[in-house]
């Protein structure tokens, strides 16, 4: 088992003398170029390699992409398009982000060598010769955050495709989901990272506990509204843009949060309502089903034939264009007034928003009291009608009233 560790450390420091051998000679064929007219000419070619390496190169590569998909992927089921669609976008940046990098950090250092700045093999001697500890570790570290980029850009287009297949997965929740993924997939790496420098997190830990139970304490109400906006982005009483009544409140929700919840009120004014008052009230979504039913009353006189003032009213309401015709219009005797028999008219809108429940309520108003007007069905006010018993009683002095001569 000695034996085959010392191998492996004498591979390791071959392969570490070689690359120095490597670099110390590409650093010798550079210092060549130390006359004025070399180093001109040399920096000149440095500057054309970064300019393709960071601007052709991406564009052609992109072009050729755009036209492979053009000349090989016509058609929606084509093996291109869908290689594309499960290809981590991530990964192709990443390649290319990798590959300028390095290209990059060449051209620097060869311009460092060519101007006499800097002697490169005597900077990474340090690092390959002596076998510094902390090289392995940084390039774990330097790993596994590009790994945590990778899986975060994986995440977010698994989402993406599961909030396209579900036509209900509203932008909210997909915000929400996406980002408890990523906090969990970086909080992951981040103690991955500390195990890989051989941090003990448990301090940690503990400090984070007793912490959370100050501010527990500390902010009970702003914590009840966090988790009452992850109950209501998932229980989705209602979305954007949905006419809704919550306690005392009325309007159309502008705006959903994980703390709060905006709604419009017909007067203009905004509304915020922190999400704990909003799962502890009643809500009313009336824009839910896509249907309300609205109810006027109207009173006719006590000689009208009920019935024919009845149907009258319902075949007025059908005629409305504001009122749908399924559910149909139904006209219901609902009470016997002070001076009328009460009609219930019950009709549906949809689409229900403020401004379509008075307009048809305006609608069925007109029309119904033009079509009673039309057939002498009176509405009539309230009225008193005052009868007396004894006539003689009518003269007679109220007792407890004198009169003065």
């Amino acid at each position: 088992m000695t034996e085959s560790v010392q191998q492996t450390e004498t591979a390791a420091t071959d392969a570490n003398e070689g690359l120095l051998d490597l670099i110390r000679a590409f650093q010798e064929t550079l210092e060549g170029l130390a006359t004025s007219q070399g180093r001109v000419v040399a920096t000149a070619l440095l500057l054309a390699v970064l300019l393709v390496t960071v601007v052709v190169i991406p564009a052609v590569l992109s072009r050729l992409r755009t036209v492979a998909i053009e000349r090989m992927g016509a058609g929606s089921g084509s093996w291109l398009q869908t290689m594309a669609a499960y290809t981590p976008t991530t990964f192709r940046g990443l390649l290319l982000r990798m590959a300028q990098f390095t290209v990059v950090s060449v051209v620097v250092v060869s311009f460092l060598v060519v101007w006499g700045i800097t002697d490169v093999a005597a900077a990474l001697r340090p690092f390959l010769a002596d076998r510094d500890p902390t090289l392995v570790p940084t390039i774990q570290t330097i790993v596994l955050i590009m790994l945590a980029f990778v899986a975060s850009d994986q995440l977010q287009r698994w989402i993406d495709r599961f909030s396209t297949a579900l036509s209900d997965f509203t932008e909210h929740q997909e915000e929400i989901l996406l980002r408890v993924g990523q906090v969990t997939i970086f909080v992951v790496v981040g103690a991955t990272i500390f195990a890989v420098w051989s941090i003990n997190i448990g301090g940690l830990l503990v400090g984070a506990g007793f912490l959370g139970i100050v501010v527990g304490f500390a902010a009970r109400q702003t914590l009840g509204s966090l988790i009452a906006g992850f109950v209501l982005m998932f229980s989705r009483p209602f979305t954007i843009g949905d006419w809704v009544a919550i306690g005392d409140e009325e309007g159309i929700v502008t705006d959903i949060t994980i703390f709060n919840t905006r709604l419009e009120n017909f007067d203009g004014e905004f509304v915020v309502l922190p999400n704990d008052r909003v799962s502890d009230s009643a809500i009313t979504n009336r824009s839910r089903k896509g249907l309300l039913r609205l109810t006027l009353d109207i009173g006719v006189d006590y000689d009208t034939d009920v019935d024919a003032a009845r149907e009258l009213a319902r075949e007025t309401m059908v005629g409305v264009s504001d009122v749908v015709d399924s559910p149909p219009p139904q006209v219901v005797p609902k009470s016997f007034g002070d001076s009328a028999v009460v009609l219930e008219l019950r009709f549906w809108i949809d689409h229900p928003t403020p401004p379509r429940k008075w307009r048809a309520v305006s609608a069925v108003v007109r029309a119904v009291k033009s079509s009673f007007d039309e057939e002498d069905i009176d509405i009539p006010f309230p009225q008193r009608t005052l009868t007396v018993r004894d006539e003689s009683s009518a003269t007679e002095r109220p007792r407890g009233v004198h009169s003065e001569d």
